[in-house]
């Protein structure tokens, strides 16, 4: 119990630091997403790969949901996968869209019986305030996948 509390308290350290820096974090201002995410990945308790070759600059608000919901997505695995699980990132364009998805090899669940809980209530408020949307895929034993789509113009 210790143990999840120390992380829960890291992981409000870390929120506050973001905060502190004006909510949009200056390496995603200054360097974009892949940076951004790779940073994200080597700070995360989960090891995590990322996966954003190609990826570009977008409107502020597109790359901030995108890399906020990639943090909730490694918080929730931290939280809920269980033992030595591992994540990866991926964020990618097509057909007007910008997309990314989080995966990880843990535990899983049954998205059927079970509510959305606040992390994925967050991850759905942020893309859907923006035209985006969010698809959880879960299965018990098999890990999870979290996908985001968020409308771009060319």
């Amino acid at each position: 119990m210790l143990e999840e509390l120390a992380s829960d308290v890291e992981d409000a350290i870390q929120e506050l630091r973001d905060l502190a820096h004006g909510i949009y974090p200056p390496l995603l201002a200054d360097k974009g997403l892949p940076e951004a995410l790779a940073s994200a990945a080597r700070r995360s308790t989960v090891p995590a790969a990322v996966d954003a070759a190609g990826i570009g600059r977008y409107p502020p608000e597109a790359e901030a949901a995108v890399y906020f919901c990639c943090l909730e997505a490694l918080q929730n695995a931290a939280k809920h996968a269980g033992e030595g699980v591992s994540a990866s990132i991926r964020v990618w364009e097509e057909e007007g869209a910008l997309l990314f998805d989080v995966a990880d090899d843990g535990a899983g669940f049954d998205v059927r019986q079970r509510s959305a809980g606040a992390g994925f209530t967050n991850m759905n408020d942020r893309l859907g305030a923006i035209g985006g949307s969010l698809r959880v895929e879960s299965t018990p034993g098999k890990g999870t996948r979290i996908v985001g789509t968020i409308p771009v113009s060319d």
